[in-house]
């Protein structure tokens, strides 16, 4: 789509939406940006905007904007049935999202990675790959760079890698990936989406434009994506760690293989992979077959492999203090991130959990609990305590305690931990009833641990 004197309406001023401002300036758009809250309480997140030519209205009803608009850009956060996008559709204007709007305008070849879980390890690792391959590329999308801001720069033969939530693939129609990953699906966000069968379907709108010259990657393990990949119209590759995949990548007499076109070569050891547990292995094996099909050559995957430390607020270690490893993962936002965090710990371990409600089931994870020898006890925080206690008693965990904030959770967990032990905090749960986002949970539980004093 052209931009150039188009009028267009830019909803929420978080990172992605002050970045689509920009790139429609740059493209010659007429902008007029929006947020709910004031200016004075949107501050700092506006300092990119300083400069532009554009109308500021905030504080106000994004109904009262519509009125002359060619376009209307959404925040991630505005659900498609939103009323002032119902109305905005109804009034002949074109609805799109920043990760739309930016595959549009961008040049390069664009990766796109999706799931439920995974998805920031896992573009995380292929950024690495490809700049290790020599290639210019750009990780974009729901980690935490706006797509826009690489769409301003990016040139024909970079690389494009983007993390893909459901909420962006609402409003992604002409989104059209070379090579589009799909990690895994379990329950999440059905606060959003309603049902399990309309969050998949969004997952799966990222391989709708593909054609046989792309690629489709699924992971053969999980029985979330069973069936699936007879839905895509690409070159279908899969990967598992139990079993040999026609095409893909598998792990044989403890080798990871990659198969493709007839052709089999060894990539590495899975002991090789720097990043820990069975979780990462999957991220590695999906990473193996996107990198395979953009033809990566297999020694640069392999040093990439052996090399790559993983990423901030998944299963990170902050400190060893007093004979007990503090681990933030933060970014365990949901009950089956969780599960993996629980399946990665070989030490006994105090875990903090809960958060805002996203209206799944606790149970899987509470079973898992009571079945992993390494969870001793648990701490429970946020408007989820109740709800996550319940699902442990079902499940006969009974060593519960209850803190009314992080820093409480962390001191409550350090008193329970002996020598050799951990304390995880991996809350199942999203962060919006208590902080902005995972990040901020992630770093303020790092401060907490940072500060705290050698009681020997």
């Amino acid at each position: 789509m052209n931009y150039e004197k188009k009028k267009v309406l830019v909803v929420g001023m978080a990172r992605s939406g002050v970045a689509a401002a920009q790139l429609l300036r740059a493209y010659g758009a007429e902008v007029t940006v929006n947020d709910a809250k004031s200016e004075a309480e949107l501050g700092a997140q506006l300092k990119p905007l300083e400069g532009l030519q554009l109308e500021r209205r905030f504080g106000c009803r994004t109904e009262d904007l519509l009125e002359g608009k060619d376009c209307m850009v959404i925040s991630p956060g505005v659900p498609i049935q939103a009323p002032f996008v119902t109305k905005a559709r109804e009034m002949g204007i074109y609805v799109t999202g920043e990760l739309e709007l930016a595959s549009q305008l961008s040049l390069g070849t664009l990766v796109a990675v999706t799931g439920t879980n995974g998805k920031t390890t896992t573009v995380s690792l292929l950024g690495e790959i490809f700049s290790n391959s020599g290639k210019v590329t750009h990780v974009v999308g729901n980690i935490g760079y706006p797509f826009s801001l690489a769409a301003m720069v990016s040139k024909k033969d970079d690389v494009i890698v983007s993390e893909v939530s459901s909420f962006q693939m609402e409003t992604a129609d002409t989104f059209h990936p070379h090579v589009a990953l799909l990690t895994n699906i379990t329950e999440d966000h059905l606060n959003r989406h309603g049902t399990m069968e309309v969050y998949t379907a969004m997952k799966m709108r990222v391989f709708g434009n593909q054609t046989p010259e792309d690629y489709a990657v699924f992971n053969a393990d999980d029985p979330g994506l069973a069936g699936l990949s007879r839905q895509v119209s690409s070159h279908v590759l899969k990967f598992s760690r139990k079993r040999e995949v026609r095409e893909g990548a598998f792990v044989r007499d403890g080798q990871i293989l990659i198969r493709m076109d007839g052709t089999e070569k060894k990539v590495c050891r899975p002991d090789e992979i720097y990043i820990p547990g069975p979780h990462n292995l999957e991220n590695a094996l999906g990473a193996i077959c996107v990198a395979a099909a953009m033809k990566v050559p297999i020694p640069v995957i392999r040093h990439t492999l052996k090399t790559f430390r993983g990423v901030e607020h998944r299963i990170e270690k902050v400190r060893t203090l007093d004979g007990i490893t503090y681990i933030n993962d933060s970014k365990g936002t949901n009950v089956d991130s969780t599960i993996k965090a629980v399946q990665t710990m070989m030490e006994p371990t105090v875990i903090i959990l809960g958060g805002f409600d996203k209206h799944t089931s606790f149970d899987p994870l509470s079973r898992e609990i009571v079945q992993s020898p390494m969870i001793r006890k648990a701490i429970l925080i946020g408007e989820t305590a109740e709800l996550i206690r319940a699902s442990l008693k079902r499940a006969g965990f009974e060593s519960i305690d209850d803190a009314g904030s992080l820093g409480e959770a962390v001191e409550k967990a350090r008193n329970s931990a002996d020598d050799g032990w951990n304390v995880l905090l991996s809350p199942a749960c999203a962060s919006f009833d208590m902080f902005k986002d995972y990040e901020e949970r992630g770093r303020i539980f790092k401060e907490i641990v940072g500060e705290l004093k050698s009681r020997k």
